[in-house]
């Protein structure tokens, strides 16, 4: 009998011990670490021998450097968009500018030299921008020349670790070698094998594992266990650029500046009437600066006895230089596109606009350029790239120079093109055209109704200092004129020009709230809707009440002898305010 028990005995041992080792076995395979390692060119996300991700901010990112000739480089889009706007590509001269507040910096695309408006000439070593595949790279180390960011290039395999913003983070030291592992969990890929005192960026923290970044820009997890030493650290800027300080010009109080519209050099002798009831203007803007060709040659209307009128009336010139008054663009001279887009073209034009500035003792320069037709398309399709440099530009000059810059742009509104936010940096003062809301070939409504303004004044602000927003006004109404077919058609004319057409027609005017201003319509034997948003000293006055909320540092008027002289009293009491 005893015989028999013992291979019972030892087959149950052995089903006993093929159990354990069964179980042993699920408990390893669930609780036992990983030893398989991930694809780290798969993780980067790398393209190609010469292609570098970029870890940005500790995170990964969408963002490629490329190696070339052994140089970093970045697209330059990425540079514009994560870096430094203030880059500008000149495709029409093959050059990559950059503009300080005092100096253009030219590099030839392909080229190492660097030229220098202050006469300095700097020798890279390699080309500050080059063309691969028809796409413009710029050197990452020649935009950090003038820019506050930093980045550490590793190999094996190739990524950079990228910091554009500089504020804390959490730090932690490790207690004893482990890995970094793709996710959380022992049984993940591990990225990288870390050592005893390594220190890690502490992302998030979870229950048992960590987020992290390595030392080399490995994004992956690790124990909790094993961190020590957790601290919230500053992370300092290591960037040896320092950001120039664009100095500005501001006059005294608010701006209170009428556009003179000329119509040639005769008009200047109109200048004393003018402003015989004007009380409280202190900037009159002529449009004595018109574009004449496409190399940045202008026609000026320019006089010293205007300028001699003005200041002995206390008023200061800020000259206008516009395109909209310019027969030469229909002949296709002139053409404003074609002008901004040529280095030698900004540079003669903004030659020009400083010598009649200088030979006539003018204060400041207004810019109003208005895109249409080809030109909007031409600016559309660069983005405004070639009108913000030459306004960068001429701010230099004007700077140098002691002379007033200001640049008339409309409301925002799909045109991110103007680049309000750089113009609110390099400009003395950005003017929004707060009319126009309704023009001749829309639909009938006001001019620039009270919430028109407010919207394009609070939109523009954030973008430009209230310190240096004025405001433009319109001195004239529109009468619309909406047939029995729908056909819409318009006039518009000066305020005592309105006010002659509502009297002789008899029609009657009543106060809108929604828009502040008062409205009158006429029904015409002839089927014809007459319609009228009266722009007058009571509408006026809601705009400045608008503009005085919100801190605006002006206001300009469009256009001398529009006006009834009961304006003048209601600016003046915004001004003095």
């Amino acid at each position: 009998m005893k015989h028999k028990v013992i291979p019972v005995l030892v087959i149950v041992a052995l089903i006993i011990l093929l159990g354990c080792g069964y179980v042993a076995k699920i408990f390893y395979d669930k609780y036992s670490y990983s030893n398989e390692r991930a694809d780290v060119e798969s993780y980067f996300g790398i393209e190609d021998e010469n292609d570098v991700p970029i870890i940005l901010q500790n995170a990964k990112s969408d963002l490629h450097a490329r190696i070339i000739d052994g140089v970093y480089y970045m697209t330059f889009d990425d540079v514009q968009e994560y870096l430094n706007d203030r880059f500008y590509y000149g495709q029409e001269d093959a050059i990559l500018v950059y503009t300080t507040p005092s100096a253009i910096i030219t590099a030839g695309i392909g080229q190492s030299s660097v030229t220098s408006t202050d006469g300095t000439t700097d020798e890279l070593g390699y080309p500050a921008a080059v063309l691969y595949e028809d796409t413009l790279y710029v050197a990452m180390d020649y935009v950090m020349q003038y820019t506050n960011f930093t980045y550490t290039a590793y190999t094996s395999p190739n990524h950079i670790s990228m910091y554009t913003e500089f504020g804390q983070e959490v730090r932690a030291t490790l207690k004893k070698d482990t890995k970094l592992r793709l996710r959380g969990g022992v049984k993940s890929e591990i990225l990288e094998d870390l050592s005893k005192g390594d220190g890690v960026v502490i992302l998030n923290q979870y229950d048992d594992w960590s987020e992290v970044v390595s030392s080399d820009a490995y994004i992956g997890y690790v124990e909790n266990k094993f961190l020590e030493n957790i601290q919230t650290v500053d992370l300092l800027e290591a960037s040896n650029y320092t950001e120039p300080e664009y100095t500005s010009i501001s006059i005294d109080g608010k701006v209170n500046m009428v556009w003179h519209s000329i119509g040639g050099s005769a008009g200047n002798s109109t200048l004393s009437s003018a402003i015989a009831n004007a009380t409280g203007l202190n900037v009159i803007s002529p449009t004595w600066f018109q574009l004449c060709d496409n190399e940045g040659g202008i026609v000026s209307f320019a006089g010293q006895d205007y300028v001699n009128i003005a200041h002995n009336n206390g008023l200061m010139v800020w000259a206008a230089l516009d395109n909209f008054n310019n027969s030469f663009y229909y002949s296709g001279e002139g053409n404003t596109a074609t002008v901004l887009r040529s280095a030698a073209s900004r540079a003669n034009l903004i030659s020009n606009l400083i010598n009649e500035v200088n030979t006539y003792g003018i204060d400041g320069i207004n810019v109003d350029l208005e895109f249409t037709g080809s030109s909007l398309e031409d600016i559309i399709a660069d983005g405004g790239e070639d009108y913000i440099e030459f306004i960068r530009e001429l701010s230099i000059a004007c700077r140098a120079n002691g002379t007033v810059l200001s640049v008339d742009i409309p409301v925002p509104m799909n045109n991110s093109f103007f680049h309000r936010k750089e113009l609110g940096v390099v400009c003395d003062y950005v003017v929004i055209m707060a009319y126009d809301e309704h023009y001749d070939g829309s639909e009938a409504g006001s001019v620039a109704s009270i919430s028109y303004v407010e919207s394009g004044i609070k939109n523009t602000l954030d973008y430009v200092p209230a310190s240096k927003l004025v405001n433009g006004i319109p001195f004239y109404t529109r009468i619309w004129f909406t047939a029995s077919d729908g056909t819409v058609s318009s006039q518009a004319g000066g305020m005592e020009w309105a006010n002659n057409y509502i009297d002789t027609n008899g029609i009657e005017m009543n106060w809108d709230q929604e828009t502040c201003q008062y409205y009158g319509s006429l029904s015409r034997s002839d089927g014809v809707l007459v319609e009228i948003w009266l722009e007058d000293a009571e509408s006026i006055a809601a705009k400045l009440s608008v503009m005085d909320v919100n801190g605006c540092a002006g206001v300009a008027e469009w256009q001398l002898g529009y006006e009834t002289s009961d304006i003048w009293t209601v600016i003046e009491n915004y001004v003095n305010n």
